[in-house]
């Protein structure tokens, strides 16, 4: 299923990066790449056409729960496959179903990882229409609201 818009991929690993993106072009996505956490909030707070971010949370210089909580201010609603070798067991982290998956890395995460991205993007258009008419977590729609743009991203 091709999407309108793009998907935004940001491991810490340069071959893991290439590697989804080839998959995921295959099933008719445009991809974004990103290797730093400073890239993911540039692109994700400047740009209105990034459907869904596959993140490695665990990008170098980093604490993971403060990246997602800057991440989950995006307006509209941006949904994340958190993509990561180690569990996040312990981690206090703002994850909700809704909106976040977590798929771990093996040999057949791309499998799950394409599982997710259509469980994600079908769940927001079913909730909200669009993906630009997200409002929150919970599938509010957005009332003629431009989008949030984080005044103080994390570097």
């Amino acid at each position: 299923m091709a999407a309108s818009n793009s998907i935004l991929i940001a491991d810490r690993n340069s071959h893991v990066r290439r590697f989804l993106m080839r998959e995921l072009m295959a099933e008719g996505y445009r991809v974004i790449l990103a290797a730093t956490a400073e890239n993911v909030l540039k692109i994700v707070f400047t740009r209105d056409d990034i459907a869904l971010l596959v993140l490695d949370p665990h990008l170098p210089g980093v604490d993971a729960a403060i990246f997602l909580e800057n991440l989950i201010d995006r307006i509209p609603v941006l949904p994340i496959v958190l993509h990561t070798h180690r569990g996040l067991e312990g981690e206090k982290l703002p994850l909700d179903e809704e909106w976040c998956a977590i798929i771990e890395k093996s040999g057949n995460s791309v499998e799950h990882i394409k599982e997710a991205i259509q469980r994600l993007l079908s769940h927001i258009r079913k909730n909200c229409g669009s993906i630009h008419r997200c409002d929150n977590r919970k599938g509010d729609i957005q009332k003629d609201r431009p989008s949030f743009r984080n005044p103080n991203p994390i570097p």
